[in-house]
Parts: C-alpha cells; structure tokens; sequence
C-alpha cells in the first residue's frame, strides 16, 4: 500500500504520526509542503479524497488566516487559492492511501488509514 504524510517536521503531531507510521512498519513517501508545496490543483484533489470540505484542512489559527480574512465561510475556491499562494495555512499532517486521505489530528486517527 502506498502511503504519503504531508508533513511539518516541527509540528509535534506530525512527527508522532509518522512515528505510528513507522511502527506499524510502513515507510511512507514523506511530503515536507513548506519545502514542497502543493499546487492548487493537487490541494483540490486531497481534498476530494477526504471527502470533506476545503475549510476542514485550513489552519485557521494561523495568524496568516486572519490577516487575509479567511474563515470557515470563505468560498472554498478562495481558500484552495490561499492554501496554494501561503501552504502554511495547511493542515497537517494529512495522510493518503489506497484508502482514502484524511487530516489526522489527532496523530492516533492514521490508524483508521492502515
């Protein structure tokens, strides 16, 4: 089964998901966004692969949100354009498989994806 984490290696959640990853034996291709960042385009088919609105993968707690007045209202094309243009108003980390993709906060939700 191919696995990516789209990674923070700062983020303390992150790096316990990719640990569970590694525990449970899976070596997952490793997407570092803030080095690599996602295109609109690839942002909208993650997304499509959760299964849940744009809104759910935004760090809104980031001032960057406020400063641009984005919110959970936001149109979700205005948000993937933000996403796109500042990828440090992405969520993470988000964990795709052959299952589907999912935001895992808390890190134990990767779980559901093995």
């Amino acid at each position: 089964m191919a696995i990516t984490i789209y990674h923070n290696p700062k983020c303390g959640t992150s790096r316990t998901c990719l640990q569970i990853l590694e525990d449970a034996g899976v070596k997952p291709r490793i997407v570092e966004y803030l080095k690599t960042p996602l295109s609109r385009d690839q942002l909208e088919k993650l997304v499509a692969r959760t299964g849940g609105p744009v809104a759910d993968i935004v760090r809104f707690k980031e001032p960057l949100a406020s400063e641009l007045n984005l919110s959970p209202q936001t149109p979700a094309t205005e948000l993937l354009d933000a996403m796109a243009a500042h990828p440090v108003l992405q969520n993470r980390p988000i964990v795709e498989t052959d299952k589907g993709a999912k935001l895992c906060r808390p890190a134990d939700l990767v779980r559901e994806l093995l």
